[in-house]
């Protein structure tokens, strides 16, 4: 497990900008580390110490602990670069940079926990319930295991999602977020997938583990846009109900994927020639109207898929600073439009590995990694156009939402 300590950053203010042109700066480096990432199922030690010397976990982390607390549309610019790097990596870095947020819900003592002697201190997180904590004192004991935790050898923390019963096989009374420090949880390490394989998705295990009471963050705190963690923490960011916007670092991982593929097709595809099988004499394969169609489509989706996105975080910002709730039309809208977006991707991936040829089918060719990390990514369950599209159309047909949380 590795332990990542110090001093805190700077608390130097570093504008949104600044913080998208250091991770863009970062690309090189990561796309020369995929193959190394895939082949060690984790993401590599000098990956991580780039992307917290540039500060760029400090985006939703609360200013009280020497965060920027920046707005949705912020995070969604930095992750997807990342992403455009490497899609392992940008997976573990959206979903651990927007950790940060949720952090900032819990009660302070919760937060001084993780922050206040270890500021650089990393979670992961698995929100389905799947483990039960059972009400004992003055806090929980906790007992499950949960799959899908990435980013977990290289987190010091856990996020984990809990029924919370009076016994293991008693109807739940509630669900909440449980924080679960690093030497408390037994790593499983089952990660062996088709995409996303430098993620390190393993499972983890914990048996009978006493959980103070600070440590939890019911679900309906985390949506009630005013949790514990307001008390010291009292920027517009911890008002945002939490399925409001947790699923918009999934998305920005695979707007970062779908951008990643589209530049390492245009730097393979613009010097490429035919070999003489198909035409009678060599010809640039970019002179191909076909290359042509699937490269401007590929582009275009890519380019809607961002550009709803980022509206749909800034929506929920104003929405915030106005101080209103979202609304339940909005809500739908925001869930469907994530969905829609990663679907543009997904099409997007798909025109250019089928055109990419031969060369694609190579395993150290970064277009097929891509390919891989999109459609594994998609296929989460908050991405998934039949869950969250039927989720929009029912609202828009005037139906109830049904059992969906968003």
């Amino acid at each position: 497990m590795t332990q990542l300590s110090g001093a805190a950053d700077s608390n130097a203010i570093v504008s949104p900008d600044d913080l998208v042109a250091r991770a863009h700066a970062l690309v090189p480096n990561l796309r020369q580390r995929q193959e190394e990432t895939e082949t060690d199922v984790r993401i590599p030690q000098a990956s991580i110490k780039e992307m917290l010397d540039a500060g760029l976990y400090r985006m939703q982390q609360p200013k009280h602990y020497g965060g920027l607390e920046y707005g949705l549309d912020t995070f969604v610019r930095v992750a997807s670069e990342i992403a455009a790097g490497c899609g392992s990596t940008g997976w573990v870095f959206s979903t651990g940079a927007q950790h940060q947020w949720q952090i900032g819900m819990f009660a302070s003592a919760a937060q001084d926990e993780v922050w206040l002697e270890t500021p650089r201190a990393l979670s992961a997180s698995s929100y389905a319930p799947t483990g039960v904590a059972i009400p004992e004192a003055d806090g929980f004991r906790l007992t499950g295991q949960w799959s899908f935790c990435s980013g977990v050898d290289i987190c010091q923390w856990m996020i984990l999602g809990v029924r919370i019963a009076k016994a293991a096989d008693a109807k739940p009374d509630g669900f909440g977020f449980v924080l679960v420090p690093a030497a408390d949880y037994e790593i499983v390490p089952n990660w062996d997938v088709l995409g996303l394989r430098g993620t390190g998705s393993n499972d983890i295990k914990i048996d009978q583990l006493f959980l103070p009471a600070h440590r939890m963050l019911t679900r309906e705190e985390a949506l009630s846009g005013n949790p514990p963690g307001a008390a010291i923490n009292g920027g517009d960011l911890y008002k945002i109900p939490f399925f409001a916007a947790i699923s918009i670092c999934l998305c920005a991982a695979i707007l970062g994927m779908a951008q990643g593929a589209l530049d390492n097709y245009l730097e393979e595809t613009g010097g490429r020639m035919t070999r003489g099988a198909a035409v009678s004499a060599p010809k640039p394969i970019a002179e191909f109207q076909t290359t042509q169609l699937h490269v401007a489509e590929a582009a275009a989706s890519i380019d809607a898929a961002k550009a709803l996105v980022l509206r749909d975080c800034k929506t929920i910002m104003a929405v915030i600073a106005d101080g209103r709730a979202l609304t339940e039309a909005e809500r739908a809208r925001n869930k469907g439009d994530l969905g829609f977006a990663v679907r543009l991707c997904v099409r997007a991936a798909d025109l250019l590995f089928d055109s990419v040829g031969g060369m694609g089918l190579h395993s150290h060719n970064r277009m097929q990694r891509s390919w891989r990390d999109i459609h594994a990514g998609a296929k989460h369950i908050s991405m998934n156009w039949d869950a969250v599209g039927s989720l929009y159309g029912r609202v828009l047909l005037g139906l109830p939402p049904g059992p969906a949380q968003f």
